[in-house]
């Protein structure tokens, strides 16, 4: 066999959000690196759907809403002892200037976007589910670490917020050698970036055309970069936010 430092073979990997985007596409590219790949998510159905893309033998899936720290508990307690864990689980409650904030509305995104992570993170290792030496990637964006934009302030300050605890976890768990690593991603299409689609073609492609790529992202471009950070290529990186976005925040 080839020599290859980006394989997961041997690596039990969990990936939450995997019921579609670019969780799914991780849990999918995961398994075609030799992962046995946990899935977790709130949909039962899109769950088995991303279940059935799966390469390879031995996959597991459980249907949680970690919304629910009782969900949380329950899906650590479950789970076998991991090699890394991808935070893909996010939502976004479309565009909203700060005079028509709601506090409802915060309180959700910052419960699924950053603080469901944070429990998760501790529930696993409370339960000592997270193998020395193992990965965790935390899925941000680039929206409140490296831009901003008209509207998006509470989703900014979500993602914000979780690259800050992962970067506080990378220095804490350390000593235990696990990594914690930041995958910001750019425009990337997906369901959750599905109103893009009620813009005309000509805004779509001037938007686009913004991108130094001149292209929006494929939600397998953060799946390898993930893959990148959970294999043993990465080893000596942590602490770190990986930037792939197609180049528009040089801009």
């Amino acid at each position: 066999m080839s020599y290859n430092p980006y394989s997961l073979e041997g690596k039990t990997i969990l990936v939450t959000g995997a019921s579609s985007g670019i969780g799914q596409a991780t849990a999918v590219e995961c398994s075609k690196m030799g992962a046995v790949v946990a899935i977790t998510g709130r949909s039962a159905e899109r769950l088995e759907t991303t279940f059935n893309l799966l390469q390879g033998d031995a996959h597991m899936q459980y249907r949680a809403d970690l919304m629910s720290e009782n969900d949380i508990d329950s899906l650590a307690d479950q789970l076998p002892e991991l090699d890394g864990c991808v935070h893909c689980a996010g939502i976004s409650k479309g565009v909203r200037p700060i005079s028509f904030y709601k506090a409802d509305e915060m309180e959700t995104l910052f419960r699924t976007n950053t603080i469901a992570a944070a429990l998760l993170t501790k529930s696993l290792l409370k339960k000592k589910k997270l193998k020395r030496s193992s990965s965790i990637v935390f899925v941000s964006s680039i929206e409140g670490n490296f831009k901003t934009s008209i509207g998006n302030g509470t989703y900014g300050m979500t993602k914000a917020a979780i690259s800050a605890y992962a970067r506080t976890a990378a220095l804490e768990l350390a000593p235990k050698g696990i990594r914690c690593n930041i995958i910001s991603p750019g425009m990337v299409v997906t369901p959750m970036t599905a109103p893009i689609g009620e813009i005309t073609e000509e805004q779509l492609k001037a938007d686009m055309e913004r991108y130094p790529l001149k292209r929006y992202g494929d939600p397998k471009d953060i799946a390898w970069g993930i893959i990148y950070l959970l294999s043993d290529a990465s080893c000596w990186v942590t602490g770190s936010i990986l930037k792939i976005d197609g180049g528009i925040t040089l801009i």
